[in-house]
């Protein structure tokens, strides 16, 4: 039996509580792959696991999104063969050398993709393309507004908005962040600390914007709320800072019959041929140049810890990843 080394929490809390272990792995069974991955994703979901605010059971490898090679097949799989590489998001337990994985929701890697970038894009990818595809369709000549424009979303939803012929506002946390977003496409930045619905509307000719992308969560959904136009869209999809706190219908009434809507990728690619759709969108965009990878960290895996601390202290920018 082979073995695969792991990272694992075995209850929830900080990064400590994450440990690098060995642990036995059989061969794949029915509808499933063995792989060897390569580059692992590191997404802020990682952390909203290990802390509980999403629950579930421990021990528990972390991890949802990775890139690899398959190295065996299970009985009744079709459509892949040993040696493709492939990508996933949404199946736990990618923190890990190898794995066991169903091959359903595994992606073929195009040629002129690498592995990392793969990693490092699809998950952030799928989420943009859920985000301005699926869930309210972008519109030429829009203005809107992105939080934390230079993170790992932010640096796929503001040039793929750009491609689609938005004008973006993106709200960063840093004067370097700044810098960076604008290298992404933003028109504007605002800071996080300055009065961001004021700025807003300042920049945008005394108006609010139609829609707000706010992965920020907590400390950001008022300032959300007030930077929209009447019936704006608050599509809130993070929760950087925090839950949301409650919101009453009232509130949106009184902002001007505003929507709110929380959405969750993996509602979104449940089923194979919407994972596909999305997928094929994602590797348009790259092909075209609209989407690229930036990856500016790299942790080995038994490091992930560290990568954790990185990416809640808002110290990553772009995209990171885990070297198994």
């Amino acid at each position: 039996m082979a073995t695969a080394d792991v990272i694992r929490i075995h209850r929830h809390g900080g990064p400590e509580e994450m440990k690098l272990e060995s642990m036995d792995l059989p061969p794949p069974g029915p509808g499933q792959v063995q792989l060897r991955q390569t580059a692992v994703g590191l997404n802020f979901i990682d952390v909203y696991t290990r802390t509980g605010l999403y629950p579930g059971p421990t021990p528990a490898v972390l991890g949802v999104e990775a890139a690899g090679v398959v190295e065996a097949l299970g009985e009744g799989v079709t459509g892949l063969k040993t040696g493709d590489r492939v990508v996933y998001n949404g199946l736990g337990g990618a923190y890990a050398s190898h794995r066991n994985a169903a091959a359903d929701r595994m992606i073929v890697i195009p040629d002129g993709v690498s592995d990392e970038d793969a990693a490092a894009v699809f998950l952030k990818g799928l989420t943009v393309w859920m985000l301005t595809f699926e869930i309210r369709r972008l519109q030429p000549g829009e203005t809107i507004l992105v939080w934390a424009a230079a993170g790992g979303v932010g640096s796929i939803l503001v040039p793929w908005a750009n491609a689609q012929g938005a004008r973006v506002i993106g709200v960063v946390s840093t004067p370097e962040k700044a810098q960076l977003a604008k290298a992404y496409g933003c028109w504007e930045t605002v800071l996080a600390s300055e009065d961001v619905a004021a700025r807003v509307k300042e920049l945008n000719g005394g108006k609010g914007v139609p829609v707000v992308y706010d992965s920020v969560g907590k400390s950001s959904a008022e300032a959300s709320l007030k930077s929209l136009a009447p019936r704006g869209w608050f599509i809130t999809y993070g929760n950087a800072s925090g839950p949301v706190d409650p919101i009453p219908p009232a509130r949106l009434n009184q902002g001007g019959s505003l929507i709110m809507t929380r959405p969750g990728l993996f509602h979104f690619t449940h089923h194979r041929a919407d994972l596909e759709r999305g997928s094929a969108a994602l590797w348009g965009a790259m092909r075209s140049g609209a989407v690229r990878a930036d990856v500016r960290q790299r942790f080995a895996l038994k490091d992930a810890a560290e990568a954790h601390r990185a990416l809640e202290g808002r110290k990553t920018i772009g995209a990171t990843i885990l070297k198994p």
